[in-house]
C-alpha cells in the first residue's frame, strides 16, 4: 500500500520560513517524479514544484526564487523549502507521486497558513 505522509506545515508571518517533508513508502520512489501542490479555500489544486527522477526541477511562477524542492532517494523523501512566505501561500499542501507506468498518489495534506 502507497502512502504519502506530509509534515511540516504551521503558521507562519509573513516573509518566513518553512520546510515541508514529505515520506513515501509502498512505492519505488526512486523511479518515481514527485511534486508538491497547494489547494487555497475556493480555488483548485495548483502545481507548486516538481522534480523528477532525475532531479530536475520545475516551479510555478508564483515560487520562483523563493521555494526549493529536493529529494533523497534514500531515505524516501522529498522536501519544499519555503522562504519569504506571502499571506496568498497559504493552502493545504499536497504531496504528489507519479510511479510508472500511470499510477497517481497523493497525501493527506498539511495546512500551510501565512499571517500576521
Amino acid at each position: 500500500q502507497v502512502q504519502l505522509v506530509e509534515s511540516g506545515g504551521g503558521l507562519v508571518q509573513p516573509g518566513g520560513s518553512l520546510r515541508l517533508s514529505c515520506a513515501a513508502s509502498g512505492m519505488i520512489f526512486s523511479i518515481s517524479d514527485m511534486g508538491w501542490y497547494r489547494q487555497a479555500p475556493g480555488k483548485q489544486r495548483e502545481v507548486v514544484a516538481d522534480i523528477t527522477r532525475g532531479g530536475n526541477t520545475n516551479y510555478a511562477d508564483s515560487v520562483k526564487g523563493r521555494f526549493s524542492i529536493s529529494r533523497d532517494n534514500a531515505k524516501r523523501m522529498v522536501y519544499l523549502q519555503m522562504n519569504s512566505l506571502k499571506p496568498e501561500d497559504t493552502a493545504v499542501y499536497y504531496c504528489n507521486g507519479r510511479a510508472p507506468p500511470e499510477a497517481t498518489y497523493w497525501g493527506q495534506g498539511t495546512q500551510v497558513t501565512v499571517s500576521s
